[in-house]
Parts: C-alpha cells; sequence; structure tokens
C-alpha cells in the first residue's frame, strides 16, 4: 500500500514537470504567434513602425507574464506573479542583455533611450513603494495602470515626433520575422493561436509551479523568480539574440525597458486590480532590492551611451547564475 503511494506521489511529480514545460512551450510559442500576427496586421493596416514596436512588440513580449500574473491572482498564489514580474526584470537585465552581448555589443542608447529610463526607474520606485504597504490593493493596481498608459501615450508621441530618423517597416519586419504581405487567414490564424495559446499555457504552468514549490518545500516566490520568470521572459530573450545575430542590437536595450515597464505597471496592475496582492517576505525583504540594483546597473551605460560588452555581457550571466542558486537555496 505504501509503496503504491510512493509510485502515485512520484507519478504526480513527473506529471507536475510536464505542466511546467508545456506550460513554458505554450507561452512562448503562443506569445510569438501572437506578436508576428500583430505586427504582420499593424504593417498592413499601414501603422507606422515606430508605433507598433513601442506598442504591440513591447505588449506583445510581454504578455506571459501578463496571463500568469492574472492567473496567479485568480488562483490565490500571489508568490508566483511577485515572482514572475520582479524575478523578469531581473532576469532582463542580466540574462537578456548579458547573453546577446556575448554574440555583439550592445548599443545602451538611442533617441529615446533615456526619456524610458526615467520611465522604468520611475515605475520600479512606484512598485517598490507600493510593495513596502505590506499589499498591493486595487488602488495600487489602478496607479500602476494609469502609469503604464502614460508611457504609452508618449511613446506614440515620441515615435511620431522622430518618425523621419526611424527604424522602417521593413527592419521591425525583418526583426520580428514577418511578412509586411501576409496573407490575412495567416494573420488571424497566428493571432487566435496567440490569445488562445496564451491563457491555456499560463493555467498549465501555474499548476505545475505551484505543485512542485510544495512538493519540493520550495516558496511559490522562488518558483515564479526562477522558473517562471526566466520561461516568460523567453520571448524577450529570443528577440535580443535574434537582433544581435542579425547584426541589430541596438534595439535589445530599448525593448529590455520597455518590457520592464510593462511588468511593473500594466502587467502587476492587472493583477492587483483581479484580487488584493499581499506581498510575500522573501519578495520584500531582498528581490525588489536585487530588481532595484538592475534597474541601476543600466543607467550609466545609457546616460554615457557607452555600450555593453562581451566581458560584461559575461559578467552578467554570471551574476544572474548565482541569483538563481541563492533564489532556490
Amino acid at each position: 500500500m505504501r509503496s503504491h503511494g510512493i509510485r502515485q506521489r512520484k507519478k504526480r511529480e513527473r506529471m507536475d514537470f510536464v505542466y511546467l514545460i508545456a506550460g513554458l512551450a505554450l507561452l512562448v510559442l503562443a506569445g510569438d504567434a501572437l506578436v508576428r500576427g500583430a505586427v504582420a496586421l499593424s504593417l498592413r493596416l499601414g501603422i507606422p513602425a515606430l508605433i507598433v514596436s513601442a506598442t504591440v512588440v513591447a505588449f506583445g513580449t510581454s504578455a506571459p507574464e501578463l496571463l500568469v500574473a492574472v492567473q496567479a491572482a485568480l488562483d490565490g498564489a500571489p508568490g508566483i506573479a511577485y515572482g514572475n514580474v520582479v524575478g523578469s526584470n531581473i532576469a532582463n537585465v542580466l540574462l537578456v542583455l548579458g547573453l546577446p552581448a556575448i554574440f555583439a555589443p550592445i548599443a545602451a542608447c538611442g533617441p529615446d533611450g533615456r526619456r524610458n529610463l526615467y520611465f522604468m526607474l520611475g515605475a520600479t520606485t512606484l512598485f517598490i513603494v507600493l510593495c513596502l504597504c505590506g499589499a498591493i490593493e486595487w488602488w495600487g493596481g489602478l496607479l500602476l495602470v494609469g502609469f503604464s498608459m502614460l508611457m504609452v501615450w508618449d511613446s506614440i508621441g515620441q515615435a511620431r515626433i522622430s518618425m523621419s530618423a526611424g527604424e522602417t517597416a521593413e527592419d521591425l519586419a525583418e526583426l520580428e520575422d514577418v511578412d509586411p504581405q501576409m496573407a490575412p487567414w495567416k494573420i488571424a490564424a497566428l493571432v487566435v493561436a496567440g490569445v488562445v495559446g496564451l491563457p491555456v499555457g499560463a493555467g498549465l504552468l501555474i499548476d505545475g509551479a505551484t505543485s512542485i514549490a510544495r512538493d519540493f518545500g520550495v516558496s511559490e516566490a522562488a518558483i515564479g523568480l526562477t522558473l517562471v520568470a526566466v520561461g516568460t521572459s523567453l520571448p524577450e530573450l529570443a528577440t535580443a539574440v535574434m537582433a544581435a545575430v542579425r547584426k541589430q542590437a541596438d534595439v535589445v536595450m530599448g525593448n529590455v525597458i520597455g518590457s520592464n515597464i510593462f511588468n511593473l505597471t500594466a502587467i502587476f496592475g492587472a493583477a492587483a486590480l483581479v484580487a488584493p496582492m499581499p506581498v510575500p517576505e522573501e519578495i520584500a525583504n531582498r528581490d525588489i532590492w536585487v530588481m532595484l540594483a538592475c534597474s541601476l546597473i543600466v543607467v550609466p551605460y545609457v546616460l554615457f551611451c557607452r555600450r555593453i560588452c562581451r566581458l560584461t555581457g559575461a559578467a552578467f550571466m554570471a551574476v544572474y547564475g548565482a541569483y538563481v542558486f541563492f533564489a532556490l537555496a
């Protein structure tokens, strides 16, 4: 009888990992489909590439984090929601900037680099202040969503002003692996696949992650900070590596900063509007400060237009590896 129980428990543990991996894979594939479909649709409708990049691409690559955060709020798992958002922002700086820099140096400034940097620092500060209150309630979520809307409005305005000097539709289409003349049925198929696949993937991932956390005695926040955060950051990582390989690494920093702002404001704000989000102790005592340090790391690079070289990229990767080790310890 006891051996039967042990076999059942091991079988359940294996299924938890299957759910986790399947959820991550589905999130990545569905997120990529949504971004490609949305970019193709926007370009066919004649929306300028800069506006598409500032809104559709930034939001689309953050869609996995959004679905995971909202699903975690609905399931009463705030640790995964916090770990997902905070861990994704840490991974965006140390992993998403570090790995592509090994392929090609990353330019850390652009026409709107400083402006967006200030938005990221503002969003990080607002998020930390709300966390120090012990829980982020609906009114905090409203503040975060409002900040996100302000950033999007400013980005669209700046894109229109700098249109003549910005990237072309062809550049954006090439980076996102999109045919600007894609057939309407293909666009519809990609968008539907993204819209349907994202919530299914988020549900599988949350189910697997929470069960693994319970079975191995690891906190939900730790799972969110590592496995979930890395998994939901894969769209940003894939975009960054592809940009570096195609010698377009100059766009990487902008994507990272934009994603970090979306994660803290639109994504966690939406989760807080769904349900109150109490702050786990380890998040408040350690991880929000690591996230703040990562945000400050990029400041001198952006303000002084310095490139992130291969050696710095390797150092970022090493620091991220050490952080993951201590987060799971």
